[in-house]
């Protein structure tokens, strides 16, 4: 009874201390993106540095624990912005609401312009996300109201500019970037634009083209 006392103990410290990894990796990635040092992460749970990788081998692990439900939350964004009558205010509405969680969530922001943050559900989301934005964009194409050069290749390359615009303004004017958003949404609803001298990006190009960072120490 002693022995299967002291397993019961261990197994509930193992799912507390869990607990506790996430919460702070959650709260410390929001903050300062995916590559904040294990060290800190550790600090702030109250836990040894091997005790996260007891639980979570590699920092992909870790990333789709601590962003599932910003995942999720996502692909609800785009899934909504489908459902709006007005195929321009959709494609609108997913970008403003899409910035808003970068803004608020840098590791989100950092899994998304980078294919190795993250694994299984950081792919899947990927997987699930691209055919949503392909429609938004279609749907505003076929209406007319969006110009019908543009891209989902270039839907990436808007993301980019804007996640520049939010760290560079972030501790002086937070809400920057929905003025940057304004003269892209103006630019892209032109009813009569100038042909662009350079296509698109392949699928290829945009791989090597994301940001790349140098990663934190562990």
């Amino acid at each position: 009874m002693g022995a299967e006392t002291a397993r019961l103990a261990d197994r509930q410290d193992a799912k507390r201390n869990r607990v506790h990894i996430v919460a702070a990796a959650r709260e410390l990635f929001a903050s300062a993106g995916a590559d904040v040092p294990s060290r800190a992460i550790a600090l702030r749970a109250g836990v040894g540095v091997g005790t996260i990788y007891r639980h979570f081998p590699s920092r992909a692990d870790l990333v789709d624990a601590v962003l599932e439900e910003a995942f999720d939350e996502l692909v609800e964004v785009a899934e909504a912005a489908l459902t709006e009558p007005d195929s321009w205010a959709g494609f609108a509405r997913f970008l403003d609401e899409a910035l808003v969680m970068h803004a608020q969530n840098r590791a989100l922001k950092d899994v998304l312009e980078s294919e190795d943050r993250g694994r299984e559900r950081a792919r899947a989301m990927r997987r699930r996300i691209r055919p949503l934005t392909e429609r938004l964009i279609a749907r505003a194409q076929s209406d007319g109201t969006l110009r019908p050069d543009f891209a989902p290749q270039d839907l990436a390359l808007l993301f980019w500019g804007s996640d520049r615009v939010i760290e560079l303004a972030a501790d002086v004017a937070p809400e920057l970037w929905r003025r940057q958003l304004g003269f892209m949404l103006d630019g892209l609803r032109t009813p009569d634009p100038h042909p662009l001298e350079h296509p698109p990006l392949t699928e290829a190009q945009l791989r090597r083209a994301g940001p790349r960072r140098h990663r934190a120490s562990a």
